[in-house]
């Protein structure tokens, strides 16, 4: 790689903290030594321990992943203040350093507070992963990465199929008996192949369950657990959601997914362009 080139990878994987508002960005001094001794652009921030109070107080909170990982707004009493007394996750998650300081609006007050970097978004949630696939083997990452390889060259059916087959293979989870719960797994999914997803995305019609956008392609899917992936389809073209992601540029694959509540995989699925 470039000088060039490789000042960004650090920047993605590294930099991007605030601890007041205008500063400049400023990287993990922890991983970016250990990046520059090792030579490699390696996760070293969670390889310095397990975060597992973070998780309980996740737990303890109610917060699900794909709260923790969108950017959120509070005054600055609300994130820089005692751990001890804390009626949110807020402070934590600041003073651990797995959110910082975004922007500050002046007439409001607010802060607003997110991931730093890619390091710590990918980290956290592999931490979290756990909790949807109640696995403790390296094979749910391995699948993720196959599923990652699979995206990148447009094959959304072959991912959906790794994912089937590796839901149909590990004990399932207490709480997989509601949408809610398969909706967080592909945000933690896709958060992990390092993609743009967000969740009850709205539309003049509804609410998509999840949207993913890799560098050419925008997925709209919605989830179905108990009924088939033509119900899945059906919602997604009776409410055109396609329509709300135009302005994207992006090419829109639809997709509806449909789980097994019995088995707790995937049931089936259909894709259409």
């Amino acid at each position: 790689m470039s000088k060039e080139d490789t000042l960004l990878k650090l920047q993605e994987k590294y930099d991007g903290y605030h601890f007041t508002w205008p500063s400049p960005d400023v990287f993990n001094p922890f991983s970016l030594l250990n990046a520059f001794e090792d030579g490699k652009l390696n996760s070293y921030w969670f390889g310095s321990g397990t975060p597992t109070y973070l998780i309980e107080m996740l737990r303890k909170f109610h917060v699900l992943p794909s709260e923790v990982g969108h950017s959120m707004q509070a005054m600055a009493a609300s994130f820089d203040a005692p751990t001890e007394r804390m009626t949110t996750i807020t402070p934590l998650l600041y003073q651990s350093g797995y959110v910082t300081i975004k922007d500050y609006d002046k007439y409001t007050e607010l802060y607003t507070l997110d991931i730093p970097n890619r390091e710590i978004r990918v980290g956290l949630m592999q931490s979290l992963l756990p909790n949807y696939l109640a696995y403790n083997t390296d094979m749910g990452l391995t699948t993720i990465g196959r599923m990652y390889g699979a995206i990148r060259l447009g094959d959304m059916d072959g991912a959906l199929r790794l994912l089937q087959e590796f839901l149909s293979t590990v004990p399932y989870c207490d709480n997989t008996n509601y949408e809610g719960h398969y909706q967080q797994l592909f945000y933690i999914i896709f958060s992990l192949f390092g993609m743009y997803v967000d969740v009850e995305v709205r539309t003049p019609k509804g609410r998509v369950d999840v949207v993913m956008r890799t560098a050419d392609t925008l997925y709209v899917i919605e989830l179905k657990l108990g009924k088939d992936a033509d119900a899945a389809m059906s919602q997604i073209n009776l409410k055109n959601y396609p329509e709300r992601f135009t302005l994207s540029g992006l090419p829109v694959v639809k997709v509806g997914i449909s789980f097994d509540a019995e088995e707790h995989t995937l049931g089936d699925w259909l894709i259409e362009k």
